[in-house]
């Protein structure tokens, strides 16, 4: 997406040439990122608007960009970008090439290694992004400018987690990020009582009855049709309170039900068995099982109880903010195998 600042786009476009160089050697280096041009383009656009233009009377001249374009840690952007959005090859080259200095950052700044793998998880989350804005994941990767090193910011948001682990309680991930869209309605199964205390109280109530019993009974149909391992994920996460780390070490163990399904769909694992799984790679599936339950839901509520899309954003509503008593995962323990 194009900057609102006219006179930054011409600047822009003046060095093109300057960044598609870039680009091109980002590519060569690293094939299946999947970064795009315009990807790129726009989060160099963000650093130019950022470093050169922000507080300056006077806008940079175009060998000021292609300066600035040119000394950026392009390779550290552009692994960046693909992890911002979810590329699996970027993820795995990142937990391959920073993991251990996340680690040890965590473990130096952290009073306890308690307290350090809670900030690692905590991390993690924030780097994959639970928050979704306009059907974007707010990644905070998105973050990163290129102009210093990837493991200088990671330092920084390092210390931004243990900052946060310090003032609010050690929920593993508040879930209001993942709901955006969705998220906390599906860790939910009954309403809440309300005080009907006036006209519009009973309006926006009988409103809610309308579509209360589509939503629960779309919820539960969407809990039910998951797979086994997709139930079982949801179950640890959500109602054994199992932190990202408990879960990928579970995962890796040889009688566990969610090596083979990890394994199959890890191709770092097909050529090594034995690597760890991070962090990252529980986060993002998570991640799908609440895509493919939003899916469903949605589905469900078209199909078998004919709503239009008005009425599924009134029960997308409903399971964001008024679902309370979480209990439907717990729910899927009888299920999970």
């Amino acid at each position: 997406m194009p900057s609102d600042d006219p006179q930054l786009n011409n600047l822009i476009r003046e060095c093109s040439d300057t960044i598609a160089e870039v680009y091109e050697a980002c590519v060569a280096s690293q094939p299946n990122f999947g970064v795009s041009s315009d990807s790129f383009t726009e989060s160099v656009t963000d650093s130019v608007s950022k470093f050169l233009c922000s507080g300056q009377e006077n806008p940079p001249s175009a060998d000021e960009v292609r300066e600035f374009v040119r000394s950026i840690r392009s390779d550290d952007l552009f692994l960046a970008i693909a992890c911002a959005e979810g590329n699996e090859r970027a993820w795995w080259e990142f937990d391959h090439q920073h993991r251990g200095y996340l680690e040890r950052i965590s473990r130096h700044l952290a009073s306890t290694d308690l307290s350090a793998q809670e900030v690692i998880d905590l991390v993690y989350v924030e780097l994959y992004g639970t928050r979704v804005v306009d059907g974007v994941r707010m990644s905070k990767f998105a973050t990163y400018s290129g102009k210093g090193s990837i493991r200088g910011w990671l330092r920084t948001v390092i210390w931004h987690a243990l900052v946060d682990l310090h003032r609010a309680s050690h929920d593993e991930v508040s879930l209001d990020g993942m709901t955006e869209n969705v998220g906390e309605g599906y860790t939910h199964s009954t309403f809440k009582n309300k005080d009907l205390g006036g006209e519009d109280q009973m309006i926006d109530h009988l409103a809610h009855e309308k579509y209360r019993k589509a939503t629960l009974d779309s919820i539960r149909t969407s809990f039910s049709s998951l797979d086994d391992h997709e139930k079982l994920l949801l179950l640890y996460y959500h109602s054994e309170g199992l932190k990202l780390r408990e879960i990928a070490r579970l995962a890796e163990s040889p009688g566990s039900p969610l090596r083979d399904w990890f394994q199959r769909r890890s191709a770092a694992r097909e050529k090594d068995p034995s690597a760890r799984i991070h962090e990252s790679t529980i986060m993002r599936w998570l991640d799908k099982t609440y895509k493919l339950i939003l899916e469903r839901f949605c589905s469900e509520l078209s199909g078998k109880h004919g709503l239009k899309q008005e009425e599924i954003d009134v029960c997308l509503e409903l399971a964001t903010r008024d679902l309370a008593d979480p209990d439907i995962y717990r729910n899927l323990a009888s299920n999970a195998g």
